[in-house]
């Protein structure tokens, strides 16, 4: 799949043909960043999950864990104990990475434990998770955690390595709009996860859809062309 940006109509190529466009909404999202285990992926939608807020309901009275040591995992740990009986938080290294107002709330939270210096090795279950293989990365100690959900909470990736070079983004590779949803070229316009890294729900990126949608009716409106017309009447 490739894009030029470079002159409108853009053009689009992608496995089934190329396509051209007057304006282009980019909404390609951002994924979940994995452990890599094949156990992990096997037991995905199981009791593995990477979206607490989509999931939680579902571990009612049940024990959970959560790796990682950033905002986000104490955010998703503070918000699971509304439902699992319990919380463990596993992180590989000895101190967080959260700010310390999400640190102090997650530690003064009772349903909440940590485990620190350690990594999960292998998520353990056949039609659904039974508990973690964990190893102590400083003394190399193998141990097994009892859970019945397992949420990562390593981070995101915004996918947009497509536009690397033509479309202004942040360190982190999500795409920082101009001007309401449109990017730094006009016509190009950007929805979703790809431009929210705190809020990552359905809700908010369809949202973020009706906004860029509008957004380029009225920049057709303000460039003086008819929002009906299409690609073939291009003069």
């Amino acid at each position: 799949t490739a894009v030029d940006f470079s002159k409108r109509p853009f053009r689009i190529t992608t496995d089934t043909g190329e396509y051209l466009a007057r304006a282009v909404i980019i909404s390609t999202g951002a994924s979940a960043q994995w452990l890599g285990l094949p156990s992990e992926q096997q037991l995905q939608g199981r009791g593995v999950s990477a979206c607490a807020t989509c999931d939680g309901f579902f571990f009612k009275n049940k024990d959970v864990a959560v790796v990682g040591g950033g905002d986000t995992a104490m955010e998703e740990a503070t918000f699971l104990t509304r439902y699992a009986s319990h919380v463990t938080v596993i992180h590989r290294r000895d101190t967080l990475r959260a700010s310390k107002i999400m640190q102090d709330r997650a530690f003064k939270n009772p349903k909440i434990s940590f485990i620190f210096d350690t990594e999960v090795t292998e998520v353990l279950g056949e039609d659904a998770i039974t508990g973690l293989h964990l190893r102590n990365v400083k003394t190399g100690e193998d141990s097994v955690l009892p859970v019945q959900g397992f949420f990562l909470a390593i981070g995101h990736k915004p996918n947009t390595d497509l536009f690397k070079g033509s479309i202004t983004m942040d360190k982190a590779g999500y795409i920082v709009p101009v001007e309401h949803t449109m990017t730094n070229i006009p016509g190009v316009f950007a929805a979703g996860d790809v431009t929210d890294h705190r809020y990552r729900q359905a809700v908010t990126a369809a949202g973020d859809g009706c906004r860029a949608a509008i957004d380029v009716e009225r920049w057709f409106e303000s460039i003086g062309e008819d929002t009906g017309m299409g690609i073939e009447n291009w003069d």
